[in-house]
């Protein structure tokens, strides 16, 4: 082996190394909130901690699962999601194609407009939807929520979405049209089927929202029967009476793992999806 194959060898098992070592790092949060979601102590931080708890138990688990509240804040939470991912992707898919494919005056200002709309904190526009919403008598109400996600997250996905179809050569539509395939044809069973990966990475980026969103939450929807997760597990470690740090942690683990493993089982779609979408404006 020569002497530069040697070097480039060598810095890349330095590399490997380095970035294994980082990922250890950054799992380290992840295993603390693990013990003490399996320690039967109600202590965060102390002097003789082990990732290995001393005082072993289930108990945290079992509150977290057969819990009233945690389950209906979980329901909440995912009727919000599901509806947030149909109705954003229902908008966002067609309106995409059209901006892609089309010419049409305005469309380039429609899309600065849509990525300005979009740039400004949620905190800002706090104060006007809720004088939208008021009136509506959509406040406190799942449904007014849903319109503040869907409305947040359509541009998200309209964008994502429409740089993939940038990347889709028109050639092939063409070829299809001139094969005898109509505009529906042509859309339905070979413009989505390649676009699929930015269709799942755009849905599961708008799970990941709704699933952690927490200012809108806490502001359109009061009470605990309405409560999403992560207003919920704010509540739950916010009083005294009901404070206990294994507990929260416990609930911290099991709502995360939804989501853990429906982005292990879209993670092929996920460079191809992100890396494409963002390739055109």
């Amino acid at each position: 082996m020569s002497k530069k194959k040697w070097k480039e060898r060598l810095s890349l098992t330095a590399l490997n190394v380095f970035f294994i070592a980082l990922c250890f790092a950054t799992l380290i949060p992840i295993l603390y909130a693990v013990s003490v979601s399996l320690n039967g102590q109600n202590s965060l931080l102390s002097s003789d901690f082990s990732f290995i708890p001393k005082n072993f138990t289930l108990d945290n688990y079992r509150a977290v699962l057969f819990g009233e509240d945690i389950m209906t804040w979980f329901k909440n939470t995912v009727i919000l999601a599901a509806v947030t991912v149909t109705l954003s992707l229902a908008v966002a898919v067609p309106a995409a194609y059209c901006f892609s494919r089309r010419r049409f005056p305005g469309r380039r200002a429609i899309l600065k407009c849509l990525v300005l709309l979009n740039s400004f904190p949620a905190v800002l526009s706090m104060f006007a939807i809720y004088r939208l919403l008021r009136p509506m008598g959509l406040v406190n109400s799942r449904v007014g929520l849903i319109l503040v996600y869907t409305g947040t997250m359509a541009v998200f996905s309209l964008w994502n979405t429409k740089g993939y179809f940038d990347t889709i050569p028109v050639e092939i539509e063409e070829a299809a049209r001139m094969d005898g395939a109509s505009d529906m044809q042509v859309v339905v069973r070979i413009v989505m089927p390649l676009a699929k990966p930015s269709i799942v990475v755009t849905a599961l980026m708008v799970l990941i929202y709704v699933w952690n969103e927490y200012i809108y939450a806490t502001t359109f929807l009061t009470g605990e029967a309405n409560y999403t997760l992560a207003a919920g597990l704010n509540a739950l470690q916010a009083t005294e009476m009901t404070g206990s740090w294994p507990v929260f942690a416990a609930a911290s683990i099991v709502v995360s793992l939804p989501v853990l493993v429906i982005f292990f089982l879209c993670q092929k779609h996920m460079t191809s999806g992100l890396t494409a979408g963002g390739v055109k404006g």
